[in-house]
């Protein structure tokens, strides 16, 4: 079993980045499809906690349920924030990679090497061309 979470969404490119820089670790880890199989209220509070980030810092904006409920106001609360990404999990930015060395938000997908156990195993190049990491596993920050 796995000690990486990557809450994943398929279909965004820096997630499957950053599972594919986690792979390249070394790491298989556990995925969980959070549109399919979204957090609980106390699992996202957590993972914003060890984050280190306000609850805003995590709403994602580019997406039609940010407008439609006018969430750029500031007149909500951290809670009620909370309460809309578990009513819309699209709302929750992504893709959070949870390691023993601590949990983050991966945008852009480079984030997730702060936090591996274990260095690349070699060269890794984003889905749109940029090499990150060159063939002996150093990243190319």
């Amino acid at each position: 079993m796995s000690n990486i979470i990557i809450y994943h969404n398929p279909a965004c490119g820096t997630s499957r980045n950053t599972l594919e820089m986690i792979r390249n670790s070394g790491h298989e880890p556990t995925i969980i499809h959070y549109l399919e199989t979204p957090p609980s209220r106390d699992e996202l509070v957590k993972l914003i906690t060890d984050m280190g980030i306000a609850v805003r810092a995590l709403l994602r904006q580019n997406v039609e349920p940010y407008e439609q409920m006018g969430l750029s106001d500031d007149r909500f609360t951290d809670e009620q924030l909370i309460e809309f990404m578990l009513q819309h999990p699209i709302l929750i930015n992504r893709p959070i990679v949870v390691t023993p060395r601590g949990t983050r938000l991966c945008r852009p997908s480079e984030r997730v090497l702060d936090i591996l156990p274990d260095p690349q195993q070699g060269e890794f190049i984003k889905e749109d061309g940029e090499k990150v990491v060159d063939s002996t596993g150093k990243w190319l920050d």
